[in-house]
């Protein structure tokens, strides 16, 4: 018995259960447990965290569990499996197949099981043609991702809205540095075989609709989606910009309003992942205006929101589009998750580099607001100046920003000088403040402060306090010292003289 056959069985027990197929991860627990490793090997082998394969691996030992009546785990795995997969290859039952509770292998020849399995599911056994789906995939503008951490409860979430309650567009929000990438990259792994066509596409350098239509589509065409449709002249049809459209009836070009990218998530399942969203937005002015001349990616936005297909679009953000904030509901197909921190969970990341007073580590990254990019640098920069000594670093008084700096130009050079001088006022405030009364000195009304703060909000910049009825805010600590660092109080009330 070697390790194909435990690998094949071990997927026929998954199916039983659960009615899909292992994943990747899945799939290295599997062998690497069959091989006598470690967690933390397949943990490095796969370029995540420990503790995120003991949360796979306990999921996957209990659906087996279930599946062969007995308890299965990483211990008794190998005895338990080899043990079950001999019992039923030397069986000699008279009937078609041999049953383990509800999984059933064919007596000849045990390496079918796979196939058996696929072709049988456990709520439609009649049914003979179930295999799993081989989307077509173009992940060229997606990173790679080496690390990653804890997150388990955000892809439980993300995947009950896509798979489940057929969320069709999806933002994901949170600060630069917070993990939206990477934890769209490991959601995009688990639920690939979900979809026909799965795209990421960057807008980190702004490229206009008619462009990034152009190009999703080609690859639709690629993939083996109908090529458009040549009209009366026997000329293929283009729209806007060069685009091809792909022959709609008169009821969805209705409906699409004149955008050929609709039409091919109605016509197929797709998962479109657009990263860095916030760039087509305008600069200087409040969370989610776009740039002139960028208004149509609101237009298709709130369009594959409110059009029905089985499609899902995700945003991936620092600043939350209008469109979802106007039309995500509890009921709607239309959600955003908010990331935070990783709370203690981020400890792992400061003892990977070499940071190891357990009794410090708390008090950092309540600090640095549990940010796992913010813990990088911070903890380089300790290693750097401070010898790895956190009890060094956290006795000054002043928190140091090094080369966290640089990357908060990014986001703050995208505020309004409003937005600015309401974060210096926030920054120099030592308690959470609370809206009750627009401060004198900040010289906007209460509408424009109102304005202001939704704004900064939007770009996950201010952090709520509730307290009973009412909520206070105010900056991590990392902010305010960057605030205070480039923002002096003169300098921003002499730059906001214009109102909003």
């Amino acid at each position: 018995m070697d390790v194909k056959d435990i690998l094949q069985f071990t997927d026929s027990l998954f199916f039983a259960e659960t009615g899909k197929h292992i994943d990747r991860l899945q799939e290295t627990i599997v062998k690497g447990t069959w091989e006598g490793q470690k967690y933390s090997d397949i943990a490095e082998e796969e370029h995540c965290t420990e503790g995120h394969v003991r949360n796979v691996a306990s999921e996957l030992w209990q659906i087996i569990s279930n599946a062969l009546g007995q308890e299965v785990n990483k211990s008794n795995f190998r005895r338990t499996l080899q043990k079950s997969y001999l019992s039923i290859s030397s069986s000699t039952f008279t009937t078609e197949f041999t049953n383990v509770r509800n999984v059933n292998f064919c007596n000849g020849n045990i390496q079918q099981s796979e196939e058996v399995m696929k072709n049988r599911s456990p709520a439609a056994p009649q049914d003979t043609q179930q295999t799993p789906k081989q989307p077509h995939i173009d992940l060229s503008d997606a990173p790679k991702i080496f690390t990653f951490y804890h997150r388990t409860s955000e892809l439980t979430t993300l995947k009950q809205w896509i798979l489940q309650e057929n969320t069709r567009l999806l933002a994901i929000l949170g600060i630069v540095g917070i993990g939206k990438t990477a934890l769209a990259v490991h959601l995009v792994e688990q639920i690939k075989h979900e979809f026909d066509f799965i795209i990421w596409r960057s807008l980190a350098t702004s490229p206009p609709l008619s462009i990034l239509q152009t190009n999703i589509i080609q690859f639709f065409c690629r993939g083996g989606a109908p090529v458009p449709a040549p009209n009366a002249d026997g000329v293929p049809a283009f729209g806007r910009g060069g685009v091809p459209v792909p022959a709609p009836s008169p009821e969805e070009g209705a409906t699409t309003g004149g955008l050929p990218l609709l039409n091919y998530l109605q016509k197929y399942r797709c998962l479109l992942i657009l990263d860095d969203v916030q760039m087509i937005n305008s600069s200087g002015q409040l969370a989610g205006n776009y740039q002139p001349g960028y208004e149509d990616y609101g237009t298709l936005f709130r369009q594959v929101g409110e059009l029905s297909h089985n499609s899902c679009l995700v945003l991936l953000s620092s600043e939350k589009p209008r469109e979802i904030a106007a039309l995500e509901g509890k009921n709607q197909p239309i959600r955003s998750l908010q990331l935070n921190g990783l709370g203690a969970a981020a400890g792992e990341i400061l003892r990977e580099k070499g940071l190891t007073e357990d009794a410090k580590l708390s008090e950092l990254i309540e600090q640095y607001r549990g940010n796992p990019l913010w813990l990088k640098i911070v903890a380089t920069m300790i290693q750097d100046l401070f010898n790895g000594s956190l009890s060094d670093f956290l006795s000054d008084d002043t928190l140091f920003l090094g080369d966290l700096e640089s990357l908060l130009h990014q986001p703050f050079n995208r505020l309004s000088d409003s937005e600015k001088q309401v974060m210096s006022w926030l920054a120099s405030a030592i308690a959470p403040v609370s809206l009750s009364k627009v401060p004198e000195n900040l010289q906007l009304s209460r509408s424009q402060f109102l304005k202001v703060m939704q704004s900064l909000g939007r770009r996950s910049l201010i952090e709520k306090i509730p307290e009973g009825d009412r909520t206070f805010f105010t900056l991590c600590p990392i902010l305010k010292e960057y605030v205070k660092t480039n923002y002096s109080r003169p300098n921003i009330e002499k730059e906001a003289r214009s109102p909003l």
